[in-house]
């Protein structure tokens, strides 16, 4: 799965289990993320200290090695109340009173494949479930937080509020997932869970036992814990700072087409449904940090289509990098990829971007904002760090890390409307055609309007595919380029999800993600073997 990650495939979710168990027992130096799923673990690692080749060999021999039977994770007691939208209905398709799915259901002893979709998103199998429930036809566009769900083999439950297509049968005031929290996500992979009536909605279905914790709240552990687990006190880094108390450095005036909050992302995090986010091109974020003399993965400002103004409350040292667009301070041009002084009272301003799609705005001292899961940055699809800009927000900055560089001129150039980005052969590209590899490669590719800080979405050719059955979940990485069923590729990009069910024909590498993220609708994209 690129230059990171290999992806290993067993048979079933037992199997996934136990390699699972026997990886995160005595992972290897440069292996920094196991990503169970559906029939397969995706290992990341760090290419400067393993290889692809040690990392294959060291998963060989760990399932080799894997014990028949895996320890039980923690036994988590959910709270519920069955009264899903779906529960009649669902009941109705099995064949089976409503009274018997809520008694099999709540007595069943559920297990963690893996987590995906969203944060704290946990896909629950269990040995009891006899059932494989159809996804509704056409799927919810809102599913309410709390929302106990089932779907093919699986049940789960919704940290948040999102689009779904599971059978909704029960809902649940549990916090699944709370970014402060020291343990942000209630139902980790291997953990167990029991699905515990607070109000019955028939006679069947098992009552709350005293003491059981079905009460709210995040869940009772089990299996020999005794009593509620109290929820942690905040996060020290999410406490008032003194920055976050101090005045703001730039007062925004016009937010631009799209602006959040970046630094370098919450890597590592993806067992938990967590996807890296950050800046989509970390180069410009980094060059501009360093620049300004911060360190290079302090949080700064990610600009979409320009369009940007604020105002100095004090004198403010900043830096423009990324896409291509005018900046002036207080009316006079000046130069982007370089430290610019913007007194107080004066206005900075990024016009429109005129090529690239992306601006990234360093201030001195770095961007101060919440820190969730390690970062400031704002993950779009599952909702983490500050929202948006708008207009009349401060933007404060902390202290910064060492003196302005003296630099002359730093080279940059200007982002190309043709973008070429080499590639690497994905895991699942023996389902296509064998004509699939080569119109990639040879088609031009016309970026989407449909495209955003999840995934590029490029019309073409379609790639002809000799496997159309469905590929169970599987970890994603950004850079994934992704293959639906009308054949035209979605590179999955930092906001993307960590678990797909789409075969993924190549990846992109590394260093030329940075690239794609300057490419704007309408722009070309021309992919190239590594």
């Amino acid at each position: 799965m690129g230059e990171r990650a290999v992806l290993a495939e067993v048979a079933d979710l037992a199997a996934v289990l136990a390699l699972h168990a026997a990886l995160a027992a005595d992972p290897p130096a440069g292996v920094d993320e196991l990503v169970p799923a559906a029939r397969t673990v995706l290992v990341g690692f760090d290419p400067a200290r393993t290889s692809a080749d040690a990392v294959r060999s060291w998963i060989v021999a760990a399932a080799g090695t894997t014990p028949d039977a895996v320890a039980p994770g923690p036994l988590v007691e959910v709270p519920v109340r069955y009264d899903g939208a779906d529960l009649d209905d669902t009941a109705a398709l099995l064949g089976i009173p409503v009274a018997d799915l809520v008694a099999r259901h709540a007595g069943a002893e559920w297990t963690v494949a893996f987590t995906g979709f969203a944060p704290g998103f946990a896909y629950l199998v269990s040995a009891d479930w006899p059932f494989d429930v159809p996804r509704l036809t056409q799927p919810r566009t809102r599913v309410p937080a709390g929302a106990v769900g089932l779907a093919a083999e699986f049940s789960g439950a919704y940290p948040r509020e999102t689009p779904g297509g599971w059978r909704l049968i029960a809902s649940t005031d549990a916090v699944l997932f709370d970014p402060d929290a020291a343990d942000p996500v209630l139902l980790p992979p291997r953990s167990r869970a029991r699905f515990v009536a607070q109000r019955a909605r028939v006679a069947a279905a098992a009552p709350s036992a005293p003491g059981s914790g079905a009460s709210g709240g995040r869940g009772t552990s089990g299996g020999g814990d005794a009593g509620d687990s109290p929820s942690p006190p905040p996060s020290p880094s999410l406490r008032p700072t003194p920055e976050a108390d101090s005045p703001p450095a730039l007062r925004v005036l016009a937010p631009g087409g799209f602006t959040t909050v970046q630094d370098l992302g919450r890597p590592g995090r993806a067992a938990l449904g967590v996807a890296r986010s950050g800046a989509v091109d970390r180069a410009a974020l980094r060059i501009a940090n360093r620049l300004v003399g911060n360190d290079e993965g302090a949080a700064g400002l990610e600009i979409a289509l320009g369009g940007f103004g604020a105002r100095a409350e004090s004198d403010t040292w900043v830096c423009v990098t990324g896409a291509f667009a005018e900046v002036r301070v207080d009316g006079r041009t000046a130069d982007a990829y370089a430290p610019v002084l913007v007194p107080a009272g004066a206005e900075l301003q990024i016009g429109a971007v005129r090529a690239g799609l992306r601006c990234y705005l360093a201030v001195r001292g770095g961007v101060v904002a919440p820190v969730a899961l390690g970062s400031r940055g704002t993950d779009v699809l599952a909702g983490l760090g500050p929202a948006p800009l708008r207009a009349g927000e401060g933007v404060r900055a902390g202290d910064p890390a060492s003196p302005i560089p003296v630099v002359d001129a730093f080279p940059w150039s200007v982002p190309s409307t043709v973008i070429d980005v080499r590639i690497t052969a994905g895991p699942r590209a023996d389902w296509f055609a064998p004509s699939a590899w080569p119109t990639l490669v040879d088609a031009e590719w016309t970026v989407s309007t449909h495209s955003d800080r999840v995934g590029m979405r490029l019309d073409g050719p379609p790639l002809e595919r000799t496997r159309h059955d469905e590929l169970p979940s599987e970890g994603m990485r950004p850079g994934a380029i992704q293959v639906p069923p009308h054949g035209r590729p979605v590179v999955l990009l930092a906001d993307g999800p960590v678990t797909g069910g789409y075969p993924v024909i190549a990846a992109v590498t590394d260093a030329a993600l940075d690239a794609l993220a300057q490419a704007r609708p309408g722009d070309a994209v021309r992919f190239r073997r590594a």
